[in-house]
């Protein structure tokens, strides 16, 4: 063989092992994509196939079985704690259950996962999704902007009201006054309110100061009904649960007296819980979903649903100088210093809502850990079940 021919014989074989190599990246990064359950099964996998330590994360489970809520099971205690109802809440509902989803899979649930029951406060975290949709559509081109500019339905015609934008709502920042379905923006007046009930404050300059306030979050979702010209339960179900693969048991239940007039039809605004009554019925598999696709970047499959960028910004801390100092995003709760999840990485956030109903996300750990009707912190069961992973 001469010198040219093995030259030749040399520069070939190098092209094939740079073409093995590189079909054999293109099969691993294939191996590595991430799973996405279809609708009606998610896939299961035992911890130790995904390197976990079973004993490990059945301690985590037996944990979580042992702090069932205090909360009464047929809500006889809804008024006393909230208030006057303005909507249904059911009979009795499930016991302490969850789900742990780690790496797309699942790796354990406990309890009844299907028992589809208000969630209260995690339905705040579905509505900022439907603004991330708005946003996506170009419904809401600046969230700095006031809402009043493209909602004309006297809500934000007050001078005060005026100066609200889409991130006060957001925020929880708004300070917007006024009456919603029959409940004052102040929380004053404990037959109202119940144990929820506030002290009369001096209200502040929109965007200036922090408040969890159910009255304004319910204005928040007239608004988004108002911008999409539709009901936000049709949104959500169309354009986030439906593309995620959801059951149909979940229901986004309206109070008897929040129908409003659109384009000469009476349709249902709804709120963002069930503090008083109504509000988002879910069980836990459908919350875990929900979970998934904000852990996946606002990415389901091939489809970026909820835009990247809004979901960076929704997860970043933000709002009035006192804002909750664990972290606040768009209506999804942070762990920036570490205290709200603790053993739990900074970046970990969560849907979190009274009774209590959790949805807990660590992306540095691929992990979803939905977890209802529970006392004590999410943090602690979340800081367990890495223990299994490490």
């Amino acid at each position: 063989m001469t010198t040219k021919q093995l030259k030749n014989v040399v520069v070939l074989t190098a092209v094939a092992l740079c073409l093995c190599v590189s079909a054999a990246s293109h099969i691993v990064e294939a191996r590595q994509a991430p799973y996405f359950p279809p609708k009606g099964e998610w896939a299961r996998k035992s911890p130790a196939e995904l390197g976990m330590d079973p004993a490990k994360l059945k301690e985590a489970i037996d944990f979580a079985l042992t702090r069932e809520s205090r909360r009464e099971m047929d809500f006889s205690d809804q008024e006393r704690i909230f208030g006057t109802l303005l909507g249904s809440v059911p009979n009795i509902r499930a016991r302490t259950n969850g789900v742990i989803i780690y790496k797309g899979y699942v790796v354990a649930e406990f309890g009844d996962t299907t028992w589809a029951d208000p969630t209260y406060s995690v339905a705040k975290s579905m509505l900022a999704t439907v603004a991330g949709l708005a946003v996506r559509d170009g419904l809401i081109k600046d969230l700095n902007a006031p809402v009043g500019t493209t909602v004309k339905d006297g809500g934000y015609d007050s001078p005060r009201n005026a100066q609200v934008t889409w991130k006060h709502h957001l925020q929880q920042t708004s300070e917007w006054e006024g009456n919603m379905f029959g409940k004052q923006d102040n929380f004053i007046g404990k037959e109202a309110f119940g144990e929820g009930e506030m002290k009369p404050r001096e209200q502040m300059k929109p965007g200036t100061h922090y408040e969890y306030n159910d009255v304004r979050i319910n204005r928040f979702a007239l608004s988004l009904l108002r911008t999409f010209n539709k009901p936000v339960p049709d949104v959500f179900r169309e354009q986030v649960m439906d593309p995620i693969g959801a059951s149909n048991t979940w229901r986004w239940i309206p109070y008897h007296n929040s129908f409003v007039d659109l384009n000469g039809k009476k349709v249902a605004s709804v709120s963002g819980g069930t503090r008083w009554g109504g509000g988002v019925w879910i069980n836990a598999m459908d919350m875990a979903r929900f979970g998934y696709l904000w852990l996946r970047n606002g990415k389901w499959g091939s489809t970026q649903i909820i835009p990247a960028a809004f979901v960076k910004i929704a997860l970043t801390q933000g709002g009035a100088a006192n804002s909750p100092g664990n972290g606040y995003g768009y209506l999804w709760w942070l762990n920036t210093t570490g205290k709200a999840l603790p053993g739990m990485p900074t970046n970990s956030f969560s849907a979190n809502g009274a009774g209590s109903n959790t949805i807990t996300v660590s992306p540095d750990h691929d992990l979803v850990i939905v977890w209802r009707w529970h006392q004590g912190s999410a943090g602690e069961l979340g800081r367990r079940v890495i223990a299994a992973i490490k």
